[in-house]
């Protein structure tokens, strides 16, 4: 095996464990999360938070390709700033809430927040980008994931699956959204190198550029925070038993994603961009259905239903 081909699966493998660290920084985050009170939805089980979720990414992805036709850099940087600051804030917040006063812990994850988007802003490598990354997809995933049991947040993944493959393979505006936001290089993604020079500050990476292989792999925060928002749900809503402190039902989701990515790996051969949530999200419901049949955990299911 040629030094190229054992830095391109170092660097798949590194995207897996992004993607399962997450997941745990996330499992982590509930109880720091419930503890300070930031839950998205007072109902944890209407479906209608999750249309209403929907329908919020949609009008945010319009504006943002709206934008990107404009040709309105500044309020893409802006738009993507002020987001991630804003779960950066809270999960400090959050870790904060027990140990210093609240006027302190407001001040003290403001400045936090701030600090990485500047960092970001004038220093996007790689490394910086996904730290910022794996917090803003844990905290996403651990605040919808408190907020949502798990059968509302099953309707939304099946909802994204389908949105996910037509919004890369049909509309292709997905695409289209991703160079726009990289143009910014304040990327909302994590990124992995497949070679050791590599710099995003130096050298970005273009996605519809067929001319030549990529030099990093590329996996949008949607493909780790959605997967992971069932992984949280099933941790405070499904079943007893556990493992290192992590519910059956939990560990299904969180392994199962990860399958989901290992597999999404041999479409990904053919070096076209592919839709992540397919195959991740449906090994993740996967792993989080097969887990609660093994343990008996099926009190979110009557919960849901009845």
């Amino acid at each position: 095996m040629t030094a190229g081909k054992v830095l391109e699966k170092a660097a798949y493998t590194g995207m897996i464990l992004l993607l399962i660290a997450a997941n745990i920084f996330a499992v982590l985050l509930i109880n720091p999360m419930q503890n300070a009170g930031l839950f998205a939805f007072e109902d944890p089980e209407s479906i209608g938070n999750v249309i209403y979720f929907l329908f919020l990414m949609l009008v945010v992805t319009a504006i943002l390709l709206l934008l990107i036709r404009k040709k309105a850099r500044f309020l893409i940087s802006a738009i993507i700033a002020l987001s991630l600051a804003s779960v950066i804030f809270y999960v400090s917040l959050a870790l904060l809430y027990p140990f210093v006063p609240v006027v302190a812990a407001y001040i003290i994850s403001a400045v936090i927040g701030i600090g990485a988007i500047l960092l970001l802003k004038f220093y996007p490598e790689w490394f910086i980008i996904n730290i910022v990354g794996l917090i803003t997809a844990a905290g996403c995933a651990a605040i919808f994931g408190i907020s949502l049991t798990p059968l509302p947040v099953i309707f939304l993944l099946i909802l994204l699956i389908i949105y996910d493959y037509v919004a890369v393979h049909k509309t292709k505006h997905m695409l289209t959204l991703a160079d726009g936001v990289m143009q910014q290089k304040m990327p909302i993604m994590f990124l992995v190198p497949k070679k050791l020079k590599y710099s995003y500050k130096r050298d970005g990476l273009v996605i519809h550029d067929k001319k030549e292989e990529r030099s990093a792999y590329m996996l949008g925060l949607g493909d780790v925070i959605f997967p992971g928002i069932l992984t949280v749900s099933a941790q405070v809503y499904a079943g007893s038993l556990t493992v290192l402190g992590i519910t059956l039902p939990a560990l299904g989701a969180l392994l199962g994603s990860a399958v989901g990515l290992i597999l999404l790996s041999l479409p990904m051969r053919s070096g076209k961009p592919q839709p992540g949530l397919p195959l991740i999200n449906g090994c993740a419901i996967l792993g989080f259905v097969i887990c609660c049949a093994v343990s008996g955990s099926w009190d979110w299911l009557m919960a849901g239903l009845w």
